[in-house]
Formats: C-alpha cells, structure tokens, sequence
C-alpha cells in the first residue's frame, strides 16, 4: 500500500465538536469508524463486483466477540489528507475504488462553512480491460444521534422534493441543549443521510440486520424497520443505501452522498438558545440540504482549489513534512468550533475544549489556534473574543484581568473552569491572550475599528500587566497542566508582549499613551533579559538555577509584530539549545518533564532563522504522528519519547501550526498604509 503519510486517526466526517467522524486504523476497514471521543459512529461500505461482496469500509457486527465473518476487504491501496478533502484508494476485482470524504471548510464563506453537511463521493472504474457489474453499499449507524447506547432512537424519511431522497434518525427524548460535558456526544436533533435520488438506487432504515442480508444475498431488506423506538444497543438501526452502478468499464463512474446533522438549537449564550449560523436568515434544513445537493459540483471545485493552493503554499514554506502537518490540522481546527450568531447579528465562534475540560470559547486555546484564521480570514478572531468581552463587561465577572472562558459546552453562561476560584485563574496568561489576539485582528485586518469598540477592557488588561507581568506571582499559564509557577519567565514575555500589542492599538488609533506604553516595555523587555539570562540558553524562572529551560514560544508575537522589544540574540541562543535538547519526537515542553505541545514546538521552530534548524524542530512532530501507537485525533500534548498522548486530542490548537504561514508586520509599516488607506475606523 502507497501511504507516506500514516495520521494517528483520519478526519472522514468534520463539522462541529459533536458531528464529528473518524478513522483511527491504518485500513478504512480495519475497524469501526468512531468519533473524535474514539467512541463508535460506525458507517459500513461495501462493494459487490461480478457477484462478490467485499467491505471497504468499517465492520458489519456490533461487537468483536462473535464467531460472525466479515466479507474480505478490498484492498486499500493509498490515503491521502489534504486540507479539505480525505481520499482513500480500493483496488480489488478488476475494478478501483476512490472513495472522497469531503467537508468545505472555506473560511471566506461562513454560509458554506457553517453548514452541517459533509460530502462521500464514490468514483468507480475498470482497471483490467473489461466490464464489470458494481453495486456500492453504505449505511450510517444511529450511533451517531446518541450520548450513549442505551439511548432509544427513532427514526424516517423526509421529502424534501422530487429530486432529494433522505433518511433521518435521532433520540426519542430529544434533550436540546440538555447535555454538558467533555466526553460527551451530541443526543438530540437527528442524523441525516441524502442523496439525489436516481432510479439505480434504493433505501431502507433497519437494523444491523440489512448489512448481513447485503453481504450474503448482495439485496437490501425490502422494507423499514417498524420496531421503534429502540435503543443503539439492541441491534442498532441504520439508514442504507444501496446504488446499483451497473456496467463499468474504463470510464469514471460517480455517485455522491451527503450526510448531515440538524441539531435543531447549537448553542445556549448566557441563557439564550441560538441557531448555527447558517440559519440566521430563517433557511429551514430541508432547504440546506437542497443547496447542498445542488452546489455538490461546485463545491468540490472550490474545494480542490483551496487544497491546491495550501498545499503548495506550506510546501514552499516549510517543504513536506511541515505540509503533512497542515493538511491533517485544518479541518480539526476548524471543526472543534461552532459558529453562531448572538442576538444583535454579530458572529461568535465558540470552541469547546476537546478532552480537557470541555469549557466552551477557552481564551488559551483561543490564543494558539489564530494563526490558521489570521491567515484566512480575521473575523473569526473577532468570534472568539466577543463571549468574553461581553462576559468581563458583565457584573458577574469581578476581577480586573481577563476571564479563562465563559462555560462549558454548549453553554456559554458564565465561566466555570476552577469554580472561579483565584488561585485557579490565569490573570497574566488571558491578559496577555486578550491583547495579543486583539492587536492580531487589528493588523492583519487592516482596521482597528475592533479595538476601539473594547477599549476600556484592553487599557484595564495592559494596566494589569504593567503592574503584575515582569515578574509572575505564583499562577497557572495556558500550561496548566504543569501546575502553579512562579517567577514564569515564558509567561513574563507574554506579558510584556501584551503591553507592546496595546502600543500597536494605540498607535493605529492615535491614542496618546502609545509611545508611553511602547518604552514600558521595553524597559521591561531589557529587565527580562538581565533576569532570565544564563550562558548558552534563558531559564524556566528568574529564581531558578541555570540548568532550568523552557520554550519560549511567546516570542514569536515580537517578530510577527515588528516591535523589536526583545534581542535577537535569544533565538540564536534558544533554537540551537532546543535542539540539544531534542528526544525522538521532538524537544520536550522545559525541563521538568518529557513531554510536549504540538503547537509551541511549531511557533519555537518558526522563530529559526534558517529552514535547516525550522526542520529539525518538526521533523520529530511528523514522525509522532506517524508512528504513534496512539490512535487518536492530531493530539497536541504528548510524550516526546515514548510517542504517547498524554491527554487531549481534536483541539483547535492545532491552528497554531499555520504560524509559518503569517508573514511579519512593522508597526510603523502598517500605520502608515492604514493612514493612507483611511482605513481606521475612530
């Protein structure tokens, strides 16, 4: 089999935190498919060519304690990630298999982007000269409407027109909204299964049952299943379709599927029920999924383009192995968020925090995933921050730095992470988070107009910093797995930074106290020097003994700024002593332990000033993600030499591997176009 690259787990299914499918086996068929959670979702594909039935995709039985055998697979040839689209390759009976998995993550259509629907296209054709007669088989498994399979689901057909065959399936209960948590899957609105309907096919809703009559007899049952409601656990229902190619011979042949999730209400924002974005014109589901099926070609034009052009941009970038990493980290980015608009028609976009704690719109999870969306497109930037703007202008939030997040999934009503107790808070971190994030939009969208709506919270965090962020009391960072530290020399930078990014505010919006701020930090830029120093490389805190280290990702935000705040010759002594340090998959977080993030591994090695040293330093990520026993989604806290996940996996994070992609900004370059382009908005 041709696969250079071997994910962890394969994105198949990406659209939201709960409609979310995965493969986590090298062979489509190896296993069930799963979502992110590695909990079952399964979906089957068959193949019957000449007669022979055989199984591309996931497994017939529920269970692996059965005598039952499965149809032989057909052979897996290849797999190939890029950015939007997943494509494996079958082989098999004379005839090729390509099956596409498709979800158009376009960050310059929010319409498109926030539609709950994902693309299967199947292209058939002989590769032996001779014809051949195909049937493809597909179902989906109403383990994709539930939290758990003692949940009884229900299920039916929709007539959305002539044209449009679809099935649903969902919970009898249908607790909208109900359900909060982390290690949780979505059990209210229903699972969608659509295709344009052609008299080649047929349809039916029925229990495991109909994946057994197709592999032995190569029919469909010939009716639903009246036995509802029913739970997923007592030989769960699936919705099937069974697409009857016929005659195949050296020309392509396609059919194309769509699965799609109606979650009826997507998130509740302090108290408040809201739709998904791409409702907010009153479009019904029905009308969706028409568009969906209509747009399918055009679709996956734009689509393929966009892969084009990342997939030579992160080349010429990074070269192969940093492309690997992008392709296999856009859609997750992406699809660990919901985006919805509030009562006043502004955007949000609200992550959850996958296997961590599940808190929703995290400011520290935020903070590292921008790059992707800086890159694309910065009004989702503005969508992260806006919960927690209106969160710390509210009477319910006391403190005078900023809040860690505003819930936990899917309830944006207040922040939950430590019971909000101080000792549990990040003062300094979502501080610096907030004007990092802040000045970002304001730069890379050529407006300050964001800023200025936000002014009096960001000259209240700036001023935090300036009294508490030289030198860290004892407080979490966004590392917070790490425990309490103090005198955090890292987190110091942040701070630092955060004061440089308001400089930038001010100045593009002709605030007085600009250059004040400016000359603040850079005095305390040259104190953190003198504090951190120690020969060939800078300390994990200022109080510790000169064999302490850390890396110091924060810097990044001085070069992609302009603000020249800090030597240069912190990097020409960090990189290469990241690099002594190094273990197999790559350099370990600081000194107190073996493991790694993902995301500060990649924002150190974009710091390098020579591509050679930016290799190295992600050459070891690559090989992790190919070699690790740990089958799960792109995690981004790991081992760095057994090669193990520590914890998290789906996180948005993985945005922040697009850093290398940004390209850096002077502040004077940048004031001066948006001055000539009258481009601020006062």
């Amino acid at each position: 089999m041709i696969q250079q690259f071997r994910p962890p787990s394969v994105p198949l299914i990406t659209v939201d935190p709960y409609f979310s499918v995965w493969s986590a086996a090298d062979h489509l068929y190896d296993h069930h498919t799963v979502h992110w959670t590695n909990k079952r979702n399964s979906m089957l594909g068959m193949i019957k060519v000449d007669g022979k039935t055989s199984r591309f995709m996931g497994k017939i039985q529920m269970t692996s304690d059965t005598d039952y055998e499965e149809p032989p697979a057909f052979l897996q040839k290849s797999l190939k990630v890029d950015p939007l689209t997943t494509t494996y390759l079958f082989e098999g009976d004379g005839i090729e298999l390509e099956m596409k998995f498709v979800t158009p993550l376009l960050l310059n259509d929010l319409d498109l982007l926030s539609r709950p629907a994902s693309y299967l296209t199947f292209n058939v054709r002989s590769v032996d000269g001779n014809t051949h007669d195909v049937q493809i088989y597909f179902d989906v498994s109403g383990d994709l409407c539930v939290n758990t399979v003692d949940q009884p689901i229900v299920w039916g057909r929709k007539s959305i027109n002539e044209q449009i065959v679809a099935m649903y399936m969902g919970t009898e209960e249908q607790p909208v909204l109900k359900r909060v948590g982390d290690d949780t899957r979505i059990d209210w609105g229903y699972c969608y299964l659509a295709s344009p309907q052609v008299s080649s096919m047929k349809t039916v809703i029925h229990s495991y049952d109909v994946r057994k009559q197709f592999a032995e007899t190569g029919q469909l049952l010939e009716k639903d299943d009246e036995q509802q409601p029913r739970p997923v656990q007592s030989n769960p229902a699936v919705m099937a379709a069974l697409v009857d190619i016929g005659e195949v011979d050296e020309t392509q042949v396609s059919h194309f599927l769509v699965l799609a999730y109606d979650d009826i209400h997507a998130i509740e924002y302090f108290n408040q029920p809201l739709n998904a974005y791409w409702r907010r014109n009153g479009m019904t589901f029905e009308e969706m999924i028409s568009l969906a099926i209509s747009q399918y070609g055009e679709i996956q034009r734009k689509c393929e383009e966009f892969n084009r052009e990342l997939i030579n941009e992160s080349q010429h970038a990074g070269r192969e192995k940093y492309k690997d990493l992008l392709a296999l980290s856009y859609r997750q980015a992406i699809a660990a968020h919901k985006l919805v608009v509030d009562e006043n028609g502004e955007v949000l976009f609200l992550s959850k925090e996958n296997f961590s704690n599940g808190c929703i719109a995290t400011v520290d999870v935020s903070y590292p995933s921008i790059p992707l969306f800086l890159r694309y497109n910065p009004e989702f930037v503005k969508a992260m921050m806006r919960p927690i703007f209106r969160y710390a202008a509210s009477e319910e939030w006391t403190f005078h730095f900023a809040p860690h997040d505003v819930g936990c999934y899917p309830k944006a009503n207040g922040q939950v992470y430590g019971e909000n107790k101080l000792e549990y808070q990040m003062p300094i971190e979502e501080c610096g988070n907030m004007l990092i994030m802040a000045a970002s939009v304001c730069i890379y969208a050529q407006n300050a107009s964001f800023a200025k709506e936000n002014w009096v919270l960001l000259t209240e965090w700036a001023n935090y910093l300036i009294e508490n962020g030289l030198d860290p009391e004892n407080q979490l960072c966004t590392d917070d797995f790490a425990g309490h530290l103090a005198h955090n020399a890292n987190l110091s930078i942040k701070a630092i930074l955060g004061i440089g990014a308001y400089s930038i505010m001010c100045k593009m919006l002709d605030e007085k106290d600009g250059e004040v701020f400016y000359q603040k930090a850079k005095e305390m830029a040259s104190q953190w020097v003198e504090m951190a120093a120690s020969e060939d490389h800078f300390k994990l805190t200022f109080d510790s003994t000169k064999e302490t280290w850390s890396m110091k990702y924060n810097l990044v935000w001085d070069r992609l700024f302009g603000l020249n705040l800090f030597p240069e010759e912190i990097v020409e002594k960090e990189i290469p002593y990241y690099l002594s340090k190094q273990n197999k998959f790559g350099t370990p977080l600081d000194n107190r332990n073996t493991y790694t993030k993902s995301d500060w591994l990649v924002w150190c090695a974009s710091l390098a000033n020579s591509q050679n040293d930016f290799e190295q330093m992600i050459t070891p990520l690559w090989h992790f993600l190919n070699e690790s026993s740990s089958r799960v989604p792109f995690t981004d806290w790991y081992d760095t030499i057994t090669g193990k996940q520590i914890n998290f996996q789906n996180r948005s994070v993985v945005g922040g591997l697009f850093i290398k992609l940004l390209k850096p900004v002077g502040i004077s370059e940048y004031h001066n176009q948006l001055s000539e382009n009258n481009s601020i908005s006062k």
